[in-house]
């Protein structure tokens, strides 16, 4: 087995497209509707083939809730890991993303944490090379 897709929970799909696609640099992998449903996923532009995240809409207010709950406790709804922390992070100030918390080191790692502008808190991280 292996994980094929995930989903984060956004309050507006179009404005989470433009985010995690021109501003991460993700790539837009699957969109299609039927009726009001749309699905819509983006992936890795390194690993077109690979795990998927699914930008679902928050239509339910279990999602609703889960996706607040999450915010209020400053808690990432999405980690995302990368060799290059401090470069992706000015590549994606200098794209308009707004980081809510600089490179910053911890045990292990050191982390950088962004607001998508769709109701989520996304985490990047750069694991220490031991």
């Amino acid at each position: 087995m292996k994980i094929k897709l995930t989903s984060v929970y956004v309050n507006d799909q179009e404005k989470a497209l433009r985010f995690y696609t021109e501003v991460l640099g993700l790539s837009k992998k699957a969109d299609f509707s039927r009726g009001p449903f749309r699905w819509l996923t983006v992936t890795s532009p390194d690993d077109p083939d690979g795990t998927e995240l699914q930008l679902a809409l928050d239509d339910d207010p279990a999602a609703k809730a889960f996706a607040a709950a999450k915010l209020a406790k400053n808690q990432p709804a999405l980690m995302l890991f990368t060799d290059d922390l401090e470069g992706d992070c000015e590549r994606i100030k200098s794209r308009g993303g707004e980081l809510r918390m600089p490179p910053t080191e911890t045990t292990g790692s050191t982390i950088a944490m962004l607001a998508d502008g769709c109701g989520n808190l996304v985490q990047l991280t750069q694991l220490a090379k031991w």
